[in-house]
């Protein structure tokens, strides 16, 4: 379960969202969505509110960067992974001491976002392998994925 800050366009700019931070988020949340078969109202974000234990046991998040891109690595390996995804409204707080990104690092997740979207459907057209999508072997008493999220 993840958190979307983007419940309509007049809360999230009325809670201080760039614009240019609002219409990224919505073109990458567009691209990942259809990408991905999701439905999602917030790709970019950062609050992971719910995560079952198999997900942390199964997802490999430990090749994953340790930039702001990792979420969306993450959330790309749980869905390769056959868990479910869902959203649940947060809060739109924008303020300086609130975020740490600026324009430039902004754009280096956006494309770095890109890149995960990339590597997932070279993965799974089996073009090419990356580690970030193979799973940890399965414990032995945990349901199969379909059942976890």
């Amino acid at each position: 379960m993840v958190g979307n800050r983007i419940r309509s366009r007049q809360e999230a700019l009325a809670g201080g969202m760039p614009k240019y931070k609002y219409i990224s988020n919505r073109f990458l949340t567009l691209a990942e969505n259809f990408a991905l078969g999701q439905n999602l109202g917030d790709f970019p974000q950062r609050f992971f509110g719910c995560t079952r234990r198999e997900v942390l046991e199964r997802i490999p998040f430990g090749a994953n960067s340790d930039d702001f891109v990792f979420d969306t690595q993450f959330l790309v390996q749980a869905v390769h992974l056959g868990f479910r995804v869902g959203d649940v409204p947060v809060p739109v707080r924008y303020f300086p001491e609130a975020s740490s990104i600026n324009f430039r690092r902004s754009l280096k997740y956006g494309f770095a976002t890109l890149g995960v979207v990339g590597q997932f459907w070279l993965h799974r057209l089996r073009l090419r392998r990356s580690r970030l999508f193979e799973a940890k072997a399965a414990p032995a008493d945990a349901p199969p994925a379909s059942e976890a999220a």
